[in-house]
């Protein structure tokens, strides 16, 4: 007779366990082609991966968990947000989506990592609301995008702030050569520091920074851009959006990413401190300035004219810095545009004019 070690068999035991899971998770992982319509239904334990924390502290303040928990969402917040950050966490396999503006899915194409858009949001009134504004240093006079003649300007080129620095120059009917731009990455308050040191006579500031640059630094100005800067999106990891539990699970927290952003809107006060205060570390009339200044949220009825602003940006791109020509169709998942439209009912912005 052989004998058998109560350890081994144990051991040999757990092994054969832990095949069988591997093996039946893999079983529950089915393949989505991108022409196929989303699941309705989310199969238990399926997670999310989302860096999105301007949504996640909206999320919390209107109780919307229990939306996501209904829906069988499971998510793993990261707080990771803009291009460079998620485009790092997308190659590690550590995200599957983050909020960005229109910039990072083009240089995530670019540079090898497929991607899909798979939410839009417009800004309302959006050259009384812009996003950026150009901040001036201390002592340097620019009182119009004229002026950035012979200027040294911050410029990221693998960021929205990038971009609307070459779009600034083009309505100003000024190139490249015009202008000394200075290779800084936009991370926190960078922009604001090197400003303030005077590294560059201008850059793009975000609205939650805006008031303080101008109250830290005597004789610190902005000045409007003049463009429409409004591009916010949601982008995934292609194969995020071809896993169909995942898929599924997105079409729920599109959804309520909706609702989310119309709650903001009718609760400005709420969203201020949610985000802007408690997570943003601004003070109360400050955070409040910055919903003010920001402006409110819009659902497109459909994504035409945002694609076409992503299409003249993409071109724009591709010449100033001699990348390839893109077709952005390919970078958005238009499933996801009716999904968003629906929960909005209503509410949803029609006419996005381009």
């Amino acid at each position: 007779m052989i004998k058998y070690h109560r350890g081994t068999a144990m051991a040999a035991l757990a092994a054969a366990l832990a095949l069988a899971a591997g093996c039946s998770e893999e079983q529950a992982v089915t393949k989505l082609d991108l022409a196929a319509a989303l699941p309705d239904q989310v199969p238990g334990g399926t997670v999310l991966r989302l860096g999105d924390p301007q949504i996640q502290a909206i999320v919390g303040a209107a109780g919307l968990e229990k939306d996501l928990s209904a829906a069988g969402v499971q998510i793993e917040w990261a707080n990771i947000s803009g291009g460079p950050q998620s485009i790092q966490a997308f190659r590690a396999d550590k995200l599957d989506c983050s909020s960005v503006a229109d910039i990072p899915s083009l240089f995530a194409a670019w540079t090898g990592t497929s991607t899909k858009i798979v939410f839009q949001s417009v800004t309302v009134d959006p050259l009384e609301h812009p996003i950026y504004k150009l901040g001036v240093a201390p002592g340097v006079s620019v009182s119009s995008p004229a002026d950035l003649r012979g200027k040294k300007i911050a410029y990221s080129a693998g960021q929205a702030q990038g971009a609307l620095v070459l779009r600034v120059l083009q309505k100003a009917g000024l190139s490249q050569s015009d202008v000394q731009l200075v290779e800084l990455t936009s991370t926190g308050d960078s922009y604001v520091t090197a400003l303030g040191s005077k590294a560059v006579d201008v850059a793009p500031i975000g609205a939650q920074n805006i008031k303080l640059y101008e109250a830290k630094y005597p004789g610190a100005s902005s000045i409007f851009t003049g463009i429409r800067d409004d591009a916010a999106t949601l982008y995934c990891l292609t194969s995020a959006v071809e896993d169909a539990n995942k898929a599924a699970a997105l079409k729920a927290y599109v959804a309520v990413r909706t609702r989310a952003l119309l709650w903001a809107n009718d609760h400005q006060a709420e969203y201020a401190k949610a985000y802007y205060q408690d997570t943003q570390g601004l003070s109360e009339a400050d955070a409040r300035a910055v919903v003010e200044i920001s402006g409110t949220k819009g659902i497109p009825a459909n994504w035409d004219a945002a694609i076409t602003r992503l299409q003249e940006t993409a071109d724009l791109l591709a010449t100033e810095q001699r990348h390839d020509r893109l077709d952005v169709h390919t970078l958005v998942d238009r499933r996801f545009e009716k999904v968003q439209a629906d929960a909005a009912g209503a509410q949803v912005v029609s006419g996005d004019a381009a």
